[in-house]
């Protein structure tokens, strides 16, 4: 629709957007810089941020980038996640069917990841995502995980993702032994106003936009409404490129932006 009037030749603050043309400020290179690391050294991370400040999208170029000779990328998105099933998902990733039992699939999970690194010299990488909706028991569950030999060596990368509540649950004293562990720890801020600009351009430009659509003003007025959160920032772009080109208009100013914001988003 919108990409014709435009003259675009991608659907720009889309989900599909490659890797390769998201829009990575320095911060989240960081973010991702330290990822890489947890990786390489097997270590225990966790990455928080408030809903829609891109933490999926920062894991999707991170396992993109992921050398498939050097490491297995293990990923869990479950907001019910027991510990069984926690080690029945891993095991089916790695393809082996797991055992009934918590314990015996536990064993199980450590054989095979031993065998894939001493043979294959493949290291594994779990990324674990929604846990500021994991229960304490899931949460014990990861620290006994990563408690092998002699607490010497750890059996895989992982890295806890989710909500900023998982941070802060983490701080109280019940997790003071898992909190203790963590190796690395990062969290996502929302974009300010001028990185909203940043991100607005660039994903213009991934789409193929040759000329400027958004004025500085209509800018300021999403970032205001938005509060620099790309997933919000994606959606108001979308319906204001969708009305500019029902509307014909070529450039959207602020009164425009004002005027979507009011009728959709009020």
């Amino acid at each position: 629709m919108y990409e014709a009037f435009y003259e675009l030749t991608g659907t720009p603050f889309s989900r599909s957007i490659k890797t390769e043309n998201l829009y990575m400020p320095p911060e989240l290179e960081e973010v991702l810089n330290r990822l890489n690391f947890v990786a390489e050294r097997q270590l225990f991370a966790v990455v928080t941020g408030d809903c829609g400040t891109g933490k999926t999208t920062l894991l999707r170029k991170f396992s993109r980038e992921l050398d498939a000779n050097r490491y297995k990328f293990l990923y869990i998105s479950d907001s019910k996640l027991t510990p069984r099933n926690f080690y029945r998902c891993l095991l089916e990733q790695l393809g082996f069917q797991a055992k009934y039992n918590r314990g015996d699939a536990k064993r199980q999970l450590h054989s095979e990841i031993e065998i894939m690194k001493a043979v294959r010299g493949i290291q594994p990488v779990c990324v674990c995502d929604e846990c500021h909706l994991m229960n304490r028991e899931m949460l014990e569950e990861i620290r006994f995980l990563l408690n092998v030999k002699l607490d010497s060596e750890s059996p895989m990368g992982l890295i806890l993702v989710g909500q900023t509540e998982l941070w802060q649950k983490l701080q109280l004293q019940a997790y003071s032994a898992i909190r203790q562990r963590i190796d690395i720890q990062s969290m996502l801020n929302h974009y300010d106003r001028a990185q909203t600009g940043s991100y607005i351009n660039h994903q213009l430009k991934a789409a193929g936009a040759h000329a400027e659509i958004f004025t500085e003003a209509a800018v300021d007025a999403i970032y205001h409404y938005s509060s620099g959160t790309a997933r919000i920032i994606d959606k108001v772009c979308t319906s204001l490129l969708l009305y500019g080109s029902q509307s014909r208009k070529r450039i959207i100013d602020d009164h425009a932006a004002k005027y979507v914001l009011e009728c959709e988003f009020a």
